[in-house]
């Protein structure tokens, strides 16, 4: 089944209900938007990227933010959602078909999700989610403030400077298929 931005967003306010921290709500909202603009200048479908921006951290809905990842996918499916909407669940966190290019760590190991991001090809607009949930917060920044944000709240790992190095060529692929940098696009990110 297709999910709709608007359908999206009525699950982001459903949410409100169900967790006290609505932090990742104004989080995906911006990803969302951000998504749609960047799909609108490749002249992708904008509505697509808007609404897999919204959901990708539906997981986080019941307040476990650590297992995020497997809970929005599950609830997705549980849902009867297509795949493109339930996989961005899992692929948002992971960079580069490796569970372990991700900020925050080293994951624990959960099979499905291990094989899942590492045979998977990852569509466009799931390179576009992952740098746009690389970009926002409560609201759209540079890319290295918004690294500098994740390690000063979540802190350093072993994997930590992958993790940059794979962000930036992320960021790098992006700005070659705009033809321009992804932050000429908003007026709001201050390149200082």
């Amino acid at each position: 089944m297709k999910l709709t931005k608007e359908h999206a967003l009525e699950l982001l306010e459903e949410a409100v209900k169900t967790t006290p921290d609505i932090g990742w709500i104004i989080h995906s909202k911006c990803v969302g938007e951000t998504a749609g603009v960047i799909a609108k200048k490749l002249k992708l479908d904008e509505e697509k990227a808007m609404t897999l921006g919204y959901i990708h951290d539906i997981g986080k809905r019941t307040g476990d933010f650590k297992n995020h990842v497997m809970n929005g996918y599950q609830y997705l499916k549980d849902l009867g959602f297509d795949e493109d909407y339930c996989n961005i669940c899992l692929t948002h966190s992971y960079l580069n078909n490796d569970v372990n290019c991700t900020a925050g760590g080293i994951p624990t190991d959960i099979p499905f999700r291990t094989n899942f991001i590492k045979n998977h090809k990852y569509t466009i607009y799931e390179k576009i989610i992952n740098l746009c949930d690389l970009i926002c917060k409560d609201k759209r920044m540079m890319l290295e403030q918004r690294l500098i944000e994740l390690m000063s709240r979540r802190g350093c790992y072993s994997n930590t400077v992958y993790h940059i190095t794979e962000a930036q060529k992320l960021k790098k692929e992006i700005d070659k298929l705009l033809g321009c940098s992804v932050y000429s696009l908003f007026d709001d990110i201050k390149c200082e």
